[in-house]
């Protein structure tokens, strides 16, 4: 679904006139902190990574949304589910990363639930968490998902979390 409502916001699709807040959130030190790569360091790594969600939607009509307070213009964060490869199996991603001034207000579990209830039954949901990522976890876990295994991925240990 490109739009979704939840009980506190807006989640839509992403567009290309998002560029701005997906830089500016994944570019911030403080969101990336478990982030083996590190942030986001320039504009253009920020538009191929939007350029990546956008296509998503237009090839596989599924994707990352942008999340807003209802009624409010600016961006809190990104979420939603993509289509990946995980060992072979196409799965889908589950991903949530949200500005530090909208940290715990319980935005990302709320964006969860709303991911798991669009992608029921259309695949194997995971969450694939850097061992550290404690405040991660407990997102995944409170949306009812579960520990299943740890695999290395990007250079570090990660543990795959499945609904």
């Amino acid at each position: 679904m490109e739009v979704v409502q939840t009980a506190r916001m807006v989640l839509s699709r992403v567009v290309a006139e998002d560029l701005d807040s997906v830089h500016e959130i994944h570019s911030d030190p403080r969101t990336s902190v478990y982030n083996p790569s590190g942030p986001v360091t320039d504009l253009e790594s920020s538009r191929a990574m939007l350029d990546l969600w956008l296509a998503d939607w237009d090839e596989r009509g599924i994707g990352y949304w942008a999340a807003r307070l209802t009624g409010e213009p600016a961006v809190l964060g990104f979420g939603g589910l993509r289509r990946a490869m995980l060992d072979g199996h196409e799965v889908l991603n589950l991903y949530y990363r949200f500005r530090p001034s909208a940290w715990g207000h319980g935005y990302a579990v709320e964006l969860a639930e709303a991911a798991l209830r669009v992608g029921k039954g259309l695949g194997t949901v995971v969450a694939v968490i850097r061992d550290v990522n404690e405040p991660s976890r407990k997102v995944a876990e409170r949306v009812g998902m579960h520990r299943d295994r740890t695999i290395p991925y990007g250079g570090v240990p990660s543990d795959v979390y499945v609904a």
